[in-house]
């Protein structure tokens, strides 16, 4: 099991950047467009850690932990079948992968395919 995407949305993006950077010896991109303008870092073992702002007035703070899988489809099926309620269905972003997310549970996670 491997968090392929670590997600952080924030209106403090720069300060997040810094600290994160300083204690982890880091070193985070300009904003990429194609992740909601997510400035990104390479997390140790593989995956990536994106940090950007909300990208709407609705969309709230939150840590979304994208989980690496093979097939999608099958496990965004495996999760809807343990009661979790899909909040955006597969979408490529071409160059960087597949992503879903869903509710499971009262938190928000999402799937990421290469």
């Amino acid at each position: 099991m491997r968090v392929e995407y670590l997600e952080i949305v924030t209106e403090a993006v720069d300060a997040v950047c810094a600290a994160r950077a300083a204690e982890q010896g880091v070193a985070f991109t300009d904003p990429i467009p194609d992740l909601g303008n997510a400035r990104v870092a390479e997390l140790a073992g593989g995956g990536r850690v994106g940090v950007r702002a909300p990208m709407h007035e609705s969309e709230k703070p939150v840590v979304r932990p994208y989980w690496l899988v093979d097939d999608i489809e099958a496990a965004l099926a495996t999760a809807v079948a343990s009661g979790a309620e899909v909040a955006h269905p597969p979408l490529e972003i071409p160059g960087q992968g597949t992503f879903a997310i869903y509710f499971l549970g009262g938190a928000q996670q999402g799937l990421w395919q290469k």
